[in-house]
């Protein structure tokens, strides 16, 4: 069996923000939309000319990906200290899933 790689990224609690859970749920739409335009642009699905390379182009792609990411850890904030749920408790019922769908070990 092998052991589940695992990668830490932390990111910060941002203190300078009032978020609610409405204002982050749509945040991380937004961000997820311009994730999406990211690729499509580099795909070429925008109709427009490429005029990044590809080394450029993932490179905004992780960008992206990272507002994504900070906006979720963001919205995990708004859930333990409005709504008093555990982070902690989650993950372990998240990993839980994915390794009862074989997603890992």
């Amino acid at each position: 069996m092998s052991q589940l790689q695992q990668k830490t990224l932390t990111l910060p609690r941002l203190n300078r923000l009032r978020p609610t859970l409405e204002s982050t749920a749509l945040k991380i739409m937004e961000e997820s939309g311009e994730l999406a335009q990211a690729i499509g642009k580099f795909r070429g699905l925008s109709g427009e000319a490429r005029r990044v390379d590809e080394q450029e182009a993932m490179r905004l792609v992780a960008l992206e990906l990272l507002d994504v990411a900070q906006t979720a850890v963001t919205m995990m904030f708004v859930l333990e200290e409005q709504y008093q749920i555990s982070a902690e408790d989650i993950m372990r019922e998240h990993l839980a899933k994915l390794r009862a769908r074989g997603y890992c070990d």
